[in-house]
């Protein structure tokens, strides 16, 4: 029903968060197994994963257990693609956009204005479609859902807006170039900075 950037890619999917939200202590021990490191009583992950993807975030600087997660991640070769936050604020401080060494994404609308919820700043890499659904709901981003509350169960589509829509189209881009030979995560990242489009609008690139 709907095409993503790298559809491709295999998804390797971790829930860290429960209705009621979760710790950062799992958040921090998703990063590192997703990348291939130890947590302890977990089994070894058998396929790493080389882009994570983290839609999810809340208020502060970066803090030391997530800071140091995402330094395992990048030194096991893996992109740490984060949602730049939804408040409007600076993103310098929600976490873990704030992040050393991830790639915050804003929210652009589809005009490529920065989207009116979207959060802002220097630690913000670039920006992304997020949707802006305040007018039609079509003018967010369509994506899947699905009804199970505790196993699958029957899938459908909806349309949302957030950082969380954007972060993974960078996170697909990021995937692409992997398939093209660039591993580095640094490297990886200065690609998708240096031909984004500046839009001179969103206050970063998009």
């Amino acid at each position: 029903g709907i095409a993503g950037i790298a559809f491709g890619a295999k998804v390797q999917a971790l829930r860290v968060l429960g209705k009621c939200g979760g710790y950062t202590s799992d958040i921090a021990d998703a990063i590192t197994w997703a990348s291939g490191g130890t947590v302890g009583g977990a089994p070894a992950n058998a396929t790493p994963a080389k882009v994570l993807n983290l839609s999810l975030g809340g208020g502060g600087a970066c803090d030391n257990t997530t800071q140091a997660a995402v330094n395992g991640a990048r030194a096991r070769g893996a992109v740490v693609v984060v949602a730049a936050g939804n408040s409007n604020a600076n993103a310098a401080n929600f976490s873990p956009a704030s992040c050393s060494g991830v790639i915050a994404v804003a929210a652009t609308d589809r005009n490529g204005a920065r989207a009116y919820y979207s959060n802002f700043g220097a630690v913000v890499a670039l920006a992304a479609p997020g949707g802006d659904m305040r007018g039609n709901a079509a003018s967010g981003i369509l994506s899947t859902l699905n009804s199970g509350t505790s196993a699958p169960s029957t899938d459908s589509y909806a349309y949302y807006q957030g950082t969380s829509m954007a972060a993974p189209h960078v996170a697909g881009i990021a995937a692409l170039l992997i398939s093209q030979g660039v591993t580095n995560p640094a490297a990886i990242e200065a690609l998708i900075k240096a031909t984004a489009e500046d839009l001179g609008t969103a206050g970063r690139d998009d």
